[in-house]
């Protein structure tokens, strides 16, 4: 058992922290925001994860996981210290901000007490494990401690499941003590995933670099797409084909809205500045970010196209958050398709069963916000499907045809069976296939 502190309670360190008690070891998570931690402490989750809430009960109760805003309490006596904080882009550069990761390195500094492990699991830029120890040794030039990068790989959605299935460990430092003790920290993953220990500034490219050829990955299924709706090809079909050999893969051929959340597009940004920092322009991603931006905007003119014989007619959006299984909309593709629309109609009504309170502190009273599919569809002039929550596979359409005004369906994540669709006398459009 080790004592580990985690300092951010977000969709890395809640999770993470979590995990870490299952696996026998003693947590306590750090955050700034008092009324969170007095809510985590009391049992009640502040996010939406699949799976977290039993796993994050149990060990809340049985005292292997707490929670304090006091950093002192945290870090002493601490075996490993993981920093998990928010490392936002930059308004004007989109570079990554690393105000809070400085800002946590020179608040725990004066309170490392014996030799401690700090491990940098936010997503960093190159050279930021280098600034951190800096920091912790000019504030306390007594402390006894190393630097390790552990980058983060969880999907949002999925994070519990990733994180009792990871399929890698990477551990970035430059010292076999501190190396050593994270091994131990993983070693119930030992013959169930690779680890991979390398250099601290190569930990650090790994995930921007895996981010970044996912995001184009994504980019490049959708330019397909496009390009099989003109061509009178099915994507579904060609997806599948590609997927077949193993140097491409199955993952992330799914066609759609284009990429967002907390990582994506933020890392994508992150990586192409530092690209032209170092002098290597990164053609491919900055080329990805620029046409994943457009995408959303065309889709959302489209779906104003589709009400231009009712201009002032009702749009249904279903689904709010980035993609299925989380609560998160930060950077959600659906959101901004949804501010694209909203320059050309104001009578938008939304839903989502999980995001809906966190999609009002960005849309405000932009939107009408309904608590059903139902209520979202009732007169809709057309009803679009923009989050892969798996219960939008299973509208009861009969039902949602009776109330509608107009029967238009415009599905961006292909949940339907488009023939189907068409038998029930609806205009159905997708992503990737002939208009039907």
């Amino acid at each position: 058992m080790m004592k580990v502190a985690i300092i951010g309670t977000g969709y890395v360190g809640l999770p993470t922290g979590v995990g870490l008690a299952e696996l026998g070891n003693k947590v306590v998570c750090v955050d700034k925001i008092e009324d969170k931690i007095n809510r985590l402490n009391r049992g009640e989750l502040t996010l939406y994860e699949d799976g977290l809430e039993e796993l994050f009960k149990k060990n809340v109760a049985n005292g292997m996981l707490r929670f304090t805003t006091n950093t002192q309490t945290a870090v002493k006596d601490a075996d490993i210290v993981m920093l998990a904080v928010g490392t936002p882009p930059h308004p004007l550069t989109k570079e990554a901000d690393l105000k809070y990761i400085y800002a946590a390195a020179k608040e725990l500094a004066p309170f490392l007490n014996g030799y401690t492990v700090v491990a940098t699991k936010s997503t960093v830029p190159v050279g930021t494990g280098d600034e951190v120890e800096n920091i912790i040794r000019q504030t306390n030039p007594k402390a006894d401690f190393d630097v390790v990068s552990l980058p983060e790989f969880l999907r949002e959605g999925f994070a519990i499941h990733d994180f009792f299935n990871p399929d890698r460990i990477v551990i970035g430092t430059q010292n076999d003590k501190a190396q050593k003790i994270m091994l131990e920290l993983y070693k119930p993953f030992v013959g169930k995933s690779e680890f991979l220990c390398v250099k601290r500034r190569s930990s650090e490219t790994i995930k921007y670099a895996s981010n970044a050829f996912l995001a184009m990955k994504i980019h490049y299924i959708n330019e397909m797409a496009d390009f099989c709706e003109k061509a009178g090809a099915d994507i579904t079909e060609v997806a599948k084909g590609m997927g077949l050999d193993s140097r491409i893969g199955k993952k992330f051929l799914n066609p759609g809205p284009g990429y967002g959340g907390s990582c994506f597009p933020k890392d994508t940004n992150a990586m192409a500045q530092m690209g032209k920092k170092y002098g290597a322009h990164l053609t491919l991603i900055e080329t990805t970010i620029a046409e994943n931006d457009a995408r959303k905007i065309k889709i959302g003119q489209r779906v104003i196209e589709a009400i231009n014989e009712h201009p002032e007619g009702k749009i249904a959006v279903l689904g709010l958050a980035f993609k299925g299984g989380t609560d998160d909309c930060r950077e959600s593709p659906a959101i901004d398709i949804i501010k694209e629309m909203i320059r050309y109609s104001r009578n938008i009504m939304v839903y989502d069963p999980k995001a809906l309170e966190n999609a009002k502190t960005i849309l405000n009273n932009t939107v009408h916000y309904a608590n059903s599919v139902e209520e979202a569809c009732m007169n809709a002039e057309v009803m679009v499907i923009l989050t892969e929550w798996e219960d939008f596979r299973h509208l009861n359409l009969t039902k949602l045809k009776k109330i509608m005004h107009c029967p238009k369906i415009i599905d961006m994540r292909n949940m339907l069976n488009g023939e189907d669709v068409k038998t029930l006398g609806f205009e159905y459009q997708c992503v990737g296939k002939k208009v039907i």
